[in-house]
């Protein structure tokens, strides 16, 4: 018997109910002179209270950085880490570049400058809530990005989807 399905709206978190936080929504934001970005304060509550402000950050094979609360990613790292050896190319840039952060006492993460390098990040920036987990991208990549895969059209596994 499963546990039924009720939303409960946090800001632009959803947790759902009996379950782990839902992050959605995307934050415009700005790295400053130190490579520390702050975490808008509705998903900051949530992190706290799931993770206790402890996260960890990754490169991503499309070219931002993830970020994750410490227990979400301690099950994707005992994923990943059983990756057949053919994938241990992807092994190496997930594992090999994790890092884990804290929420300094203002609600910022620093971003370890080989991190920002690896995903080209300047001072703009975006964080896109992805269900568990975060994605950060460069602002003019993530622009770039989003229109070439808006002219690309919808992929064929969503052909039965609708809005």
């Amino acid at each position: 018997m499963g546990v039924p399905v009720e939303w409960e709206k946090v800001g632009f978190c959803v947790k759902t109910w009996g379950s782990a936080i839902v992050f959605q929504g995307s934050s415009a934001l700005t790295l400053d002179a130190k490579g520390r970005v702050s975490v808008p304060t509705r998903h900051r509550d949530a992190l706290t209270s799931q993770a206790d402000g402890r996260l960890t950050l990754t490169r991503h094979p499309d070219g931002c950085l993830l970020l994750y609360p410490r227990p979400v990613w301690e099950q994707k790292r005992d994923q990943i880490a059983a990756f057949p050896m053919q994938a241990r190319a992807l092994q190496r840039l997930l594992l090999g570049n994790a890092q884990d952060l804290e929420l300094d006492s203002a609600g910022r993460i620093l971003i370890a400058p080989e991190l920002r390098t690896a995903a080209g990040l300047t001072r703009d920036v975006m964080l896109l809530g992805m269900g568990a987990h975060f994605e950060l991208w460069d602002a003019a990549t993530y622009t770039r990005q989003e229109q070439e895969a808006l002219e690309q059209g919808m992929p064929d596994v969503l052909s039965q989807f609708s809005f």
